[in-house]
């Protein structure tokens, strides 16, 4: 985007959306402003956390007639209470008069009309591959909704009305969470981009019928390089218009929780990279700095807890934007790890976020500001499940404590965190090219067990080699993640039963994590 190699190694994000900022002036460009944000009003909606940009003058929009353009690109996301909370965000190609969204209990019942907020989004000529391109996204967010209730939906603006007859079918569905423990499945994986092997990804999740699906982070890959460095010439802001049409067909019903990891760091929008993100997307804001970390926040479904952190804001690895929280997120890390622990109504907590704990990947491999900052607090609240993304392959560990083995747990067998230790899964095959294993793949059918794998860990001082006795399950081809949880009565086991599944359709790996319901 710009800044020579050498300076760009030197600088924060912070320093280079400075730089950008500086050169891409009002005197240099056609048109300004990179994030503007449409009023407010009206029945249940809620405004979301605005972009971190600096204002500048709002890009000149042309309208065209409301009933030639059409929404895409629906995506769905909790607010902080799921049973009660929906916000739905989609796009329009160009500028529109008045966005609203109808809501109702039937599709025939769609009187609720409630106005919805506009994120223009602008880059100018010069900051990478987009060429003076502007993105308009739309949210809505819904609030006293009815737990356990599925709604009907759909978007439109002036001119283009879902309710009408010959528009129906673009009306949409969400369920809220229920008011009590049930059984449920969601899924998750990181890594995903604009891709066939994405795009098979979503069609087989959307066959397991999740009521949630995790984004572990490097969601759509418009920064190819991923260093959060405004030097990357081939950021190109247009494959999130891409992506968001890929997506629809899974996210338009299912909640898409996202993660952040280093390729959604985009120098142009803001001083944390994250402007960008901020207006594709409303998450929940019970986070602990929604300026510098928008994609750190909680939420409870059901018995189980899930957390999102940024490690970004640790990562020696990828350092642009090493410790922009300081220390917040890991202090608010824990709050929320001891509130969920001393709840009578939570069984597990689960951890997702994009750089991995322990990984034997030929790429990227371990994270040791993740293992300095975090694996700590898993140990120390005996947290379930940790979920990753980062290295595009499938790897999972045995059992976890103290940085070793503390019980081998081969394919279908079952860890009990609460005496044992902690499961690490990476699953960053959703879609982006994949990477390499130093040691044989070994999966469900395949299996090629070693004793140990020679490996690295990221440390403040480079790379450090290290070899690894807990690399238990490795395969090298697109996958995902599905848990099915199984709550159950007090003093017997509550389970997640944890599958990877491949792109085929085959399972390759699964493992049962048991705790005892209170």
């Amino acid at each position: 985007m710009g800044v020579p190699e050498q300076l760009a190694d030197r600088m924060s994000m912070a320093e280079q959306h400075e730089y950008l900022r500086a050169r891409f002036s009002r005197r240099t460009m056609i048109r300004g402003g990179a994030v503007t944000l449409g009023a407010v009003t009206g029945g249940a909606f809620v405004p979301g956390a605005t972009a971190q940009a600096t204002p500048m003058a709002a890009p000149r929009t042309e309208t065209v007639d409301g009933s030639l353009v059409a929404p895409f690109g629906r995506h769905l996301a909790y607010g902080n209470d799921p049973r009660t909370e929906m916000t739905v965000s989609w796009q329009v190609p160009v500028a529109v008069k008045k966005p609203f969204i109808r809501v109702g209990a039937h599709p025939w019942d769609l009187s609720r009309k409630i106005e919805a907020e506009v994120r223009s989004l602008y880059t100018p000529t010069g900051v990478g591959a987009s060429a003076d391109h502007t993105q308009y996204y739309v949210h809505a967010k819904l609030t006293h909704l009815k737990p356990g209730k599925t709604y009907y939906y759909g978007v439109g603006h002036q001119g283009f009305d879902p309710a009408a007859p010959h528009l129906v079918g673009t009306l949409g569905t969400f369920t809220t969470a229920p008011a009590h423990k049930a059984p449920f499945t969601f899924t998750a994986f990181g890594d995903q981009g604009v891709s066939y092997h994405g795009l098979a990804n979503d069609s087989l999740i959307l066959g397991q019928n999740p009521v949630f699906h995790l984004h572990a982070g490097d969601i759509a890959y418009a920064d190819p390089a991923g260093q959060g460095k405004s030097a990357d010439t081939g950021f190109d802001s247009r494959v999130w218009d891409q992506f968001l049409a890929q997506t629809e067909s899974v996210a338009k019903s299912v909640p898409w929780m996202v993660s952040y990891g280093n390729h959604d760091m985009e120098a142009w929008y803001s001083p944390n990279g994250y402007g960008g993100e901020e207006a594709r997307f409303t998450l929940p804001d019970n986070g602990p700095d929604r300026k510098n970390l928008p994609g750190v926040y909680s939420f409870v479904y059901g018995n189980t807890a899930i957390i999102s952190l940024d490690p970004n804001d640790v990562s020696y690895e990828i350092p642009a934007n090493l410790g922009i929280s300081g220390g917040t997120q890991t202090t608010w890390f824990e709050g929320q790890l001891r509130k969920f622990r001393a709840r009578p109504d939570i069984d597990f907590v689960v951890v997702f976020f994009h750089h991995c704990a322990y990984c034997t990947s030929t790429a990227h491999a371990s994270e040791g500001g993740v293992r300095q900052e975090w694996v700590p607090l898993f140990e120390k609240y005996t947290v379930d499940l940790v979920i990753n993304g980062h290295n595009h392959q499938y790897e999972r560990t045995d059992v976890i404590k103290g940085n070793k083995v503390a019980k081998k747990l081969p394919i279908g067998e079952t860890a009990y965190p609460e005496t044992e230790g902690v499961v690490y899964v990476t699953a960053g095959a959703a879609g982006r090219s994949l990477y390499a294993f130093s040691a044989p793949d070994s999966y469900e059918g395949h299996l090629n067990e070693v004793d140990s794998v020679v490996s690295f860990i990221n440390t403040k001082d480079g790379k450090v080699d290290e070899t690894v006795a807990w690399s238990r399950v490795r395969y090298l081809n697109y996958s995902f993640l599905r848990v099915d949880v199984e709550p159950a009565a007090r003093g017997h086991y509550a389970k997640l039963k944890v599958s990877g599944i491949a792109e085929t359709g085959d399972r390759i790996d699964h493992f049962t994590v048991a705790r005892k319901a209170k």
